[in-house]
């Protein structure tokens, strides 16, 4: 009976090691991420940024962004922390600091890094609805901001 055993643990670690053969462990940092060509960083938006535009885009974000982005935008999702990803805060104007429209979309549409493509999965409006969602944040985080410094009127 022991040498079965020992055949069967051989042969399980024979199938285990050969099943692994040519797999990447996934890495902390992400895959090398592909320039945005500058036609498409150059894009504008077609759709304005209305308070429907920016719903849509929310709803969609809650779909298929948030669970690596985080609700709030802050790169803190919970596939994010369970993989170990490090993503940049939309809210954070150093990380948006000179990312046009065009790059936005183009990232959601092909993909970034570890980011699936969205473009198969969506119309362009709503991608660009998505562009508009993420900017929402940095106007909240703006906004917030204005607040906390601001002075009260008088009732």
């Amino acid at each position: 009976m022991k040498p079965f055993l020992i055949l069967m643990m051989l042969v399980f670690f024979e199938f285990s090691a050969s099943a692994q053969q040519g797999q990447t462990p996934p890495s902390d940092e992400g895959s090398p991420a592909t320039p945005v060509p500058a036609e498409a960083a150059r894009k504008t938006n077609p759709v304005k940024a209305t308070a429907d535009s920016i719903a849509r885009g929310k709803k969609l974000y809650g779909y298929d962004c948030a669970m690596c982005h985080g609700k709030d935008g802050d790169g803190k999702g919970d596939v994010a922390e369970d993989m170990k990803l490090k993503i940049a805060s939309f809210s954070d104007p150093a990380a948006m600091k000179g990312k046009t429209d065009g790059e936005l979309y183009y990232s959601i549409k092909n993909g970034k890094g570890q980011m699936p493509p969205e473009g198969d999965r969506g119309k362009p409006e709503g991608l660009w609805d998505l562009v508009n969602y993420v900017r929402s944040f940095g106007s909240k985080q703006t906004a917030s901001d204005d607040k906390a410094v601001a002075p009260q009127a008088p009732n």
